[in-house]
């Protein structure tokens, strides 16, 4: 079963941690000192919150698949939507590794299609930018806006 995916850029992340946990009746799933997440089951969401972005407000996005086969099943949705895709394979963003596919919707929103395949103990990939690789997987290489791994 799929999960709608929504990441906001806030500005001091311990009054937004405060006020979901509050809204959402649970602590954070996943806390670090620069992101929070809730896997919610009521509504069925992962909500992440980071304070890495100049710009507060809506990042990007999403939806989490549970399963490769779900991931290519929204691949294909994407395919007919003839818009550009950016895939990224094995990504590292919000301490996870997850196989992506990016799209810009009309608007210029950023939508993420993801399936995670396993923690890691930083919030991004340091060593791509090092190489010269897009080190925001968080975002698109090419959506020209501030990245939540920036």
């Amino acid at each position: 079963m799929k999960r709608l995916h929504v990441h906001l850029s806030v500005g001091d992340l311990q009054k937004n941690i405060d006020f979901y946990s509050t809204m959402f009746g649970c602590q954070p799933t996943v806390k670090h000192d620069n992101y929070a997440k809730w896997m919610l089951d009521d509504p069925r969401v992962n909500f992440a919150i980071s304070n890495r972005s100049a710009k507060i407000g809506l990042d990007h996005l999403g939806i989490q698949a549970e399963a490769e086969t779900e991931l290519q099943a929204i691949k294909q949705q994407l395919d007919a939507t003839q818009a550009p895709i950016e895939e990224q394979q094995g990504a590292a963003c919000c301490y996870s590794r997850s196989d992506k596919y990016w799209i810009m919707d009309p608007q210029g929103i950023a939508w993420e299609s993801f399936h995670s395949l396993d923690q890691i103990p930083t919030f991004n990939d340091q060593k791509a930018a090092s190489d010269g690789e897009n080190p925001y997987a968080c975002r698109p290489a090419d959506s020209g806006k501030s990245s939540c791994c920036g």
